[in-house]
C-alpha cells in the first residue's frame, strides 16, 4: 500500500506541474499534504513534517546557493565570462573554436546557473559564428553540453547541492568524482556528437549576437579565470591535502574551514568584489544592488527546493521511505541505476531537472543507507538521470531553439540527443567509477 501510494503521489505532482500547471512549490505542498492523509496522519503531524522538511533543507543550503548568486551576478555582469571566451579563443585559434567554446563553458559553468551561462555565452557563439563564417551548432553544441554537465553534476550547483547535503555526502569529493565523471560525458554529448552536426547550416538569430568589449572593458585574465574558479580551488584543495595535516593541528582546521562550501563561496564572493566589481570602476552601492538581484532571481528556486524537501519528510515520518527502501533492497537493478531510472523518468515527465534531482534524493535517502553504496558516486547517478531527453516541457529546449531558430524536429535531433547522450555518458561514468570506489 504505501508503494501505491507513493507512486501515485508521483503521477499527481507530474501532473500538477506538468499538466494543470500549477506553481512547483505549491504542487508539492498540496502532494505533500495528500500523502500524509492517506497514509493515515493526522493533520497537524502532516503540519509538522513539512516545516521541518521545508526548514532542514533550506538551512543546509541555502547561504550556499545564495553565495553562489551573488558570484554568478559579478561574473556575468563584469564581462569575465567573455575575456575567458577570447583568451580560450586565442590560445587554439579558429579551427578550433568548439573546443575553445567547450572548455570555456566548463569553466564559466562551474559557478554559473544554467540559464545565465547560456545567455552569457550563446551570443558569444553567434558572434564568432557570424564572423568567421562557422557551423553555429558545429562550434556551440560542446559548450552547451558543458553547461548541462555542470549544472547537474556538480556542486555547488543547487541540485547536486541539494542531493548532496541530503545524503550527507562529501562535497570535495563528490566534486572530485564529477569532474572525472564529466570529462568522458562533456567529450561524448558535446565533441563527439557535436562532430556529427556540420550539416545543419541554419543561420542563428543575429539578434542575439553580444556585445563587442574592448580589452579595457573587461577584466584581466587573471582576474577572471581566478574569480571564477576560486571556490573549485579552495574546496579542491582541502579535499587533497587535509587528509596528509595532523589531526586537531591548526593547519588542518584553517584548510578545511577554507574548503567548507560556505567559507569558500563567501571568500569567492568578497574576491569578485573587488577584482569583478571595485576594479571595474563600480561603486559598493552598484554591487549591492547587483547582490540583491541575484537572490530576488533564485527565491522560487529555493521554494522549489523547500518544497521537495516537505514531501521527503512526509513520506520519511509516515514510513514510506524505509518501506521502498526495504522493497528496493531486492530489486535486481543496482542502486545507481535505479536512482538513474526515477530521476530520469521523472526528467522526461515533468521538465525540470531540479525537481527531478530533488524528487529522486528523497526516495532514495533510505535505500543509500541500506545499500552501502557511495554517497558521493549517488549523488552523480540521480544528476545524471536528471539531465535525460530535454524536450517540450523544458525551458532550455526552447531557448536553445530560439538562439539557433531551428525547426522542431532538428531541435529533437540535436538538442534533445545532446542531453540524452549526457545522461547516459554520466551514469556509465558513475558505473565504470565505482569498479575502483567501495
Amino acid at each position: 500500500m504505501p508503494l501505491l501510494i507513493t507512486t501515485l503521489a508521483i503521477l499527481v505532482l507530474i501532473a500538477l506541474i506538468s499538466y494543470v500547471r500549477l506553481h512547483t512549490f505549491l504542487s508539492f505542498l498540496v502532494v505533500s499534504m495528500g500523502v500524509g492523509l492517506a497514509l493515515g496522519m493526522q493533520p497537524l503531524p502532516i503540519l509538522e513534517s513539512i516545516q521541518k522538511g521545508i526548514g532542514g533543507t533550506l538551512g543546509s543550503i541555502l547561504g550556499i546557493i545564495a553565495l553562489g548568486a551573488m558570484l554568478g551576478k559579478l561574473v556575468a555582469t563584469s564581462g569575465a565570462a567573455q575575456q575567458i571566451a577570447v583568451t580560450m579563443m586565442s590560445l587554439v585559434g579558429t579551427k578550433h573554436a568548439r573546443w575553445a567554446f567547450m572548455v570555456t563553458g566548463f569553466i564559466v559553468g562551474l559557478p554559473l546557473f544554467y540559464s545565465v551561462g547560456f545567455m552569457l555565452l550563446t551570443p558569444l557563439v553567434i558572434t564568432v559564428a557570424y564572423r568567421y563564417k562557422l557551423p553555429a551548432l558545429y562550434i556551440g553544441l560542446p559548450m552547451l553540453a558543458s553547461l548541462s554537465v555542470t549544472q547537474g553534476y556538480l556542486p555547488p550547483h543547487p541540485a547536486p547541492l541539494a542531493i548532496l547535503k541530503q545524503f550527507n555526502a562529501d562535497m570535495g569529493l563528490t566534486l572530485f568524482y564529477g569532474i572525472i565523471v564529466s570529462i568522458p560525458a562533456i567529450l561524448v554529448s558535446g565533441a563527439l556528437f557535436g562532430s556529427t552536426l556540420r550539416r545543419y547550416t541554419t543561420l542563428p538569430n543575429k539578434a542575439f549576437m553580444a556585445a563587442e568589449l574592448t580589452d579595457e572593458q573587461m577584466p584581466s585574465v587573471t582576474a577572471s579565470f581566478l574569480t571564477v574558479l576560486l571556490p573549485i580551488l579552495l574546496i579542491g584543495l582541502s579535499t587533497v591535502f587535509s587528509p596528509f595535516l595532523p589531526e586537531g593541528s591548526l593547519s588542518k582546521q584553517v584548510l578545511m574551514t577554507l574548503g567548507e562550501p560556505t567559507v569558500s563561496m563567501l571568500l569567492s564572493v568578497l574576491v569578485a568584489i573587488g577584482t569583478l566589481g571595485m576594479q571595474r570602476g563600480k561603486s559598493m552601492l552598484e554591487i549591492t544592488t547587483l547582490l540583491a538581484d541575484s537572490v530576488k532571481e533564485i527565491a522560487m528556486l529555493l521554494l522549489i527546493f523547500g518544497g521537495a524537501g516537505a514531501l521527503k519528510q512526509v513520506l520519511t515520518d509516515g514510513g514510506v521511505s524505509q518501506n521502498i527502501a526495504d522493497l528496493m533492497q531486492h530489486s535486481t537493478l543496482h542502486p545507481y541505476v535505479l536512482a538513474w531510472s526515477m530521476a530520469a523518468i521523472i526528467r522526461v515527465c515533468v521538465g525540470s531537472s531540479t525537481v527531478s534531482g530533488i524528487t529522486t534524493a528523497g526516495f532514495m535517502a533510505p535505500l543509500l543507507k541500506a545499500s552501502g553504496v557511495e554517497p558521493n558516486l549517488m549523488v552523480l547517478s540521480i544528476g545524471a538521470g536528471s539531465m535525460m531527453f530535454s524536450h517540450v516541457n523544458d525551458t532550455g529546449f526552447w531557448l536553445f531553439r530560439e538562439y539557433f531558430q531551428l525547426s522542431m524536429a532538428d531541435t529533437l535531433k540535436t538538442w534533445s540527443v545532446m542531453e540524452t547522450l549526457v545522461s547516459v555518458a554520466g551514469l556509465a561514468g558513475v558505473m565504470a567509477l565505482s569498479l575502483f570506489i567501495h
